[in-house]
């Protein structure tokens, strides 16, 4: 496979945790990005603040905001691909104000879609596992049926189905990567791990949580960073949908209890009403199955969840004033 350096690629989202992760991996790969951030007062470019000085002097700066679709169309032109990440992603957060999902989410893709069409643009959708819903089967297959068991993952769906039209309508070259529950440095306390040490890390002898019971099938997030680029690297990979999966699975419950042990073995884990989801939202068991990006791509895991676990809790140590671990943060 060729490596397609010197080409330029626009990364929707990159001022996000995998973004981030992304577009510095983009650049140490020998690619030019232009990085699509959400237009803010504050001129605040969310963790691309926080990359050296020598990853963001080859990193272009366009300001924005995905639902609006003439800044979308103008950020895209002189580009060669898009990976488009920008989203919501919060579940709790879908339950009370899903109209944002569908704004963001979908007409989101939409309008980079629209304009991969008529620029010529190759195309790379993000979607996630939650478009699986629990388990019917195991590991989950890109043939798995979807289940929109949340606001957030029903929009998912919508914007893989999208993107799925314009590849089978307009033959625009489009992938659409479902990378599995991502973590790591940078991750915010939305997710469960970095919930979990923040609160360890805070000193906290009573550890909040939702359900102990579902699994989830954790990538490190350079893994996932690095798998957009392989199956980008890949021609075979268009039209197709992609997992990004470590094949492996650990419930919630005894994640936690390794955490403790780690970190501070005294703490106890306490079930709190307010995190549970609602009984039918709540998605049992993620195992993903990455026989496909093996085959198509040359794609393999470079971490194991122990080195990953171990990287993001130095994060989290070096930078626990960013987070407020005394709070459910949806």
């Amino acid at each position: 496979m060729d490596i397609r350096k010197n080409e330029k690629i626009l990364v929707t989202g990159s001022d996000g945790f995998i973004g981030s992760h992304l577009t510095e991996e983009l650049v140490k790969a020998g690619y030019e990005v232009k990085a699509f951030v959400y237009y803010n007062s504050f001129n605040t470019w969310g963790w691309l603040d926080t990359l050296p000085s020598e990853i963001m002097k080859h990193v272009e700066i366009f300001q924005g905001d995905i639902r609006d679709p003439n800044g979308v169309r103008v950020a895209m032109q002189g580009v060669d691909a898009v990976f488009h990440l920008a989203a919501l992603i919060a579940i709790p957060f879908s339950y009370h104000s899903p109209d944002a999902y569908v704004d963001t989410n979908i007409k989101g893709t939409l309008n980079v879609l629209q304009a991969a069409r008529d620029l010529g643009v190759r195309t790379l959708v993000t979607s996630t596992s939650e478009v699986y819903g629990t388990a019917k089967y195991v590991p989950i297959d890109e043939n798995h049926p979807y289940q929109g068991q949340s606001p957030y993952s029903a929009t998912k769906i919508g914007a893989d189905r999208l993107a799925e039209s314009f590849y089978r309508s307009f033959e625009l070259p489009v992938t659409i990567v479902r990378p599995f529950n991502t973590y790591g440095p940078r991750q915010s306390a939305r997710a469960v791990i970095p919930t979990i040490i923040t609160q360890l890390l805070s000193g906290y002898e009573e550890i909040k949580l939702g359900s102990l019971t579902p699994t989830r099938d954790f990538n490190f997030v350079k893994d996932t960073a690095n798998g957009f680029i392989e199956i980008y690297k890949s021609d075979k990979t268009i039209g197709q949908e992609i997992n990004i999966a470590t094949q492996q699975e650990i419930s919630i419950g005894e994640l936690a209890k390794e955490l403790i042990r780690q970190i501070n073995p005294n703490a106890k884990i306490i079930c709190e009403e307010e995190r549970l989801r609602p009984e039918k939202s709540e998605v049992n068991r993620l195992l993903g199955s990455n026989k496909k990006i093996l085959e198509l791509t040359d794609w393999k895991p470079q971490y194991t969840f122990e080195q990953g676990l171990a990287a993001t809790i130095e994060f989290l140590k070096d930078n626990l004033d960013r987070y407020k671990p005394d709070i459910y943060n949806i």
